[in-house]
């Protein structure tokens, strides 16, 4: 058990607005998280600096053992897979799906002078297949659905092996047999043994795959309950959460939750 990730008295003030305060949090390389809480909770927010694109304003972020702040970020990043509605804006539509994840090894999002080898293209190719995505590889990026291009976007994430995996809401906007679909392999996924740390943004209990360990809920920028899901996800954290009194319940290793 490696730790990956070590946040201290984090927080984010961005134009006299708190985003984040004083945020605690640690995640183990064997750990599957999801972060839960309301719009404006600070989840993105949380993400970016997990992903070095964010430094804290103040407190110290810890990732794979680099400090922000005091290590080279363009060599750390290439460690960190990222999957992210805002990373898929800036693949240009007309790249072909084989190219989109082969970018990764370059950390780019559209072709252009780099050269690739032929075990890039194998990578690519195999963990295209790993995702069900292998008959997209010559389409173009710009044609696909909203669950193909999530789909797309986490293989690009994976193909250089991070040592931990960020996931940005990637169910967000998906119908419900997309969204099964890709619970399904995120869950197949998080039970490899092989599998990095993964770190999982969603706004809805109903979202978290199995084989998910621990649950982060954030509210207002501070952390309201951290831990592993079967302590930390219940109706009374969830209701404070999210200012609701909410019902919480659990089938199989899923959950849901409504409004009492």
């Amino acid at each position: 058990m490696v730790n990956v990730l070590h946040f201290t008295g984090v927080s984010v003030v961005r134009g006299g607005t708190t985003i984040l305060d004083s945020v605690n949090w640690s995640v183990d390389d064997d750990q599957r998280w999801v972060i839960l809480g309301p719009n404006g909770a600070g989840k993105t927010t949380l993400l970016q600096i997990a992903a070095a694109f964010m430094h804290p304003s103040s407190g110290q972020a810890e990732v794979l053992d680099e400090t922000l702040g005091e290590t080279d970020v363009f060599e750390l990043r290439p460690r960190i897979g990222f999957a992210s509605t805002a990373m898929a804006r800036k693949v240009p539509g007309n790249e072909k799906v084989l190219d989109v994840v082969m970018t990764a090894a370059y950390s780019v999002t559209g072709r252009w002078n780099e050269e690739y080898e032929t075990i890039d293209e194998r990578r690519a190719q195999r963990v295209l297949q790993e995702w069900k995505l292998d008959h997209l590889a010559d389409r173009k990026f710009g044609t696909l659905s909203d669950g193909e291009q999530k789909r797309v976007q986490i293989a690009r994430s994976v193909m250089t092996d991070p040592e931990i995996l960020l996931l940005d809401e990637p169910a967000a906007s998906l119908d419900l047999g997309a969204r099964e679909s890709l619970l399904q392999l995120l869950s197949g996924f998080a039970q490899e043994p092989n599998s990095p740390a993964i770190i999982m943004v969603t706004h809805h209990v109903e979202e978290i795959p199995l084989g998910f360990t621990h649950v982060l809920l954030l509210a207002g920028g501070q952390v309201v309950s951290a831990g592993p899901i079967g302590e930390a996800l219940t109706a009374t954290a969830l209701s404070e959460t999210f200012g609701l009194n909410i019902e919480l319940t659990e089938t199989d290793g899923r959950y849901s939750a409504r409004a009492l």
